[in-house]
């Protein structure tokens, strides 16, 4: 029997979910028609528009529905960048080098296209913000800054960031902060509005979007949700048909919409429990895995430093390095054990290469090329979490054996 534990790339669709798809789909009207079937299936849209924003501590005028996180993501960085730089006066964008490649691939894009400047931010050695050195980049490039973009927690490491120091960084720079919460919906509590006003942020400043994705919480592929402040003004992507305040065109996919909703009340309602249950299960695992392979290290935060104000690692995530191991062995020893993880995004699957969170967190390349990601989810057993304990002396010995690729492979 297969054993997945790759839940941070994609989760299983819960049936809740399902059901709400299937029943929708069979469903007649494009939701831009003003004759009945058409109004009936805004009606659908707009119910389900008003779920998600629940979710996110925003009014439903403020959720775009889009493609997915890579699309929201997208969005809010281009649209932001457009709006503030029209002039060329702000052409600083601030990151840090451990984002998404969503985040990471869209700035070089605008720096080779539109003659955007990143400005780098340092990472602690657990993943998160360096608050100190992003106060640092906001002054150096006081009056320059189009936007600045961080992880509500890191994909990879599973570091939940303190969003609150850097919120009020941003509205006192009078600069636009967009959080990608992709990674993060569904296992921490997010709510823009709140954050809004603890950062004091008026305006289109602080805190104004927040990107997510609905497969990441049991919804369907292929469907996300970028939550914009209405104050905020951004350029589209997409031109044609001016439906979603014009700034995301096109027929909205109603089906999708209302299954994401779905997955988002399920998922919101059961948090604290279910975060509770796959904590205890990723302990019993990082417990495991380190006995049984004591030169193992677990990267980001340490799993007890969780605390009264919540998770400061996402639950489902266990991180590890394996001297001498290289990630891709020890993924394909796993698959062919029936036992599915990663080595870090899905975005980057197929790619060889050294974990770029692992590399801005400052380790070396072998160490980066050593990473393993395992995530678990809303599916996940103790019988799976043991059958993978059970799985992995077996195979750090014969990865071990294999050693790190450092020869050119080329096909001559």
């Amino acid at each position: 029997m297969a054993i997945y534990l790759d839940h941070s790339a994609t989760t299983p669709m819960r049936e809740e979910a399902a059901e709400a798809w299937l029943a929708t789909s069979r469903a007649i009207g494009n939701s831009s028609s003003i004759h009945s079937h058409g109004q009936s299936a805004r009606q659908a849209l707009e119910e389900a528009r008003e779920t998600v924003a629940r979710t996110l501590g925003v009014d439903a005028i403020e959720v775009l529905f889009v493609s997915g996180g890579t699309e929201a993501i997208n969005l809010a960085i281009k649209g932001l960048y457009w709006s503030r730089n029209a002039d060329g006066g702000r052409p600083v964008v601030v990151a840090s080098r451990g984002e998404h490649h969503a985040t990471l691939d869209t700035i070089e894009w605008l720096a080779e296209h539109e003659g955007a400047e990143a400005a780098w931010v340092r990472l602690s050695d657990d993943g998160s913000i360096d608050v100190d050195d992003l106060a640092r980049v906001l002054r150096a490039h006081a009056g320059r800054v189009a936007l600045v973009t961080v992880l509500a927690a890191n994909n990879e490491v599973g570091t939940v960031e303190s969003l609150e120091p850097i919120a009020r960084l941003t509205t006192v720079a009078g600069v636009p902060l967009h959080i990608d919460a992709v990674a993060a919906y569904g296992h921490v509590r997010l709510d823009l509005g709140a954050l809004r006003s603890s950062a004091g942020a008026t305006g289109a400043m602080g805190p104004v979007a927040l990107s997510v994705s609905a497969h990441k919480i049991g919804g369907p592929q292929g469907i996300g949700a970028l939550a914009l402040d209405r104050s905020t003004t951004i350029e589209p992507l997409l031109h044609g048909g001016g439906q979603q305040r014009r700034l995301r065109s096109g027929t909205q996919d109603v089906a999708s919409a209302v299954a994401f909703a779905r997955a988002a009340e399920v998922t919101v309602k059961e948090m604290a429990g279910e975060d509770a249950r796959i904590s205890s299960l990723r302990e019993s695992l990082v417990r495991g895995v380190l006995d049984a392979v004591p030169d193992a290290v677990l990267n980001g935060v340490s799993l007890s430093a969780d605390d009264e104000h919540g998770p400061v690692r996402l639950p489902g995530n266990a991180h590890f390095s394996f001297p001498g191991c290289q990630g891709d062995s020890i993924l394909f020893l796993l698959d062919m054990a029936g036992i599915s993880v990663s080595t870090g995004s899905a975005c980057q699957a197929g790619v060889p290469e050294p974990s770029h969170v692992l590399l801005a967190m400052g380790r070396s390349e072998e160490v980066a090329r050593s990473a393993l990601r395992v995530t678990l989810g809303h599916t996940t057993t103790q019988d799976d979490v043991d059958a993978f304990l059970a799985a992995i002396p077996g195979v750090i010995r014969s990865a071990r054996k294999a050693g790190l690729s450092e020869r050119d492979v080329a096909v001559r």
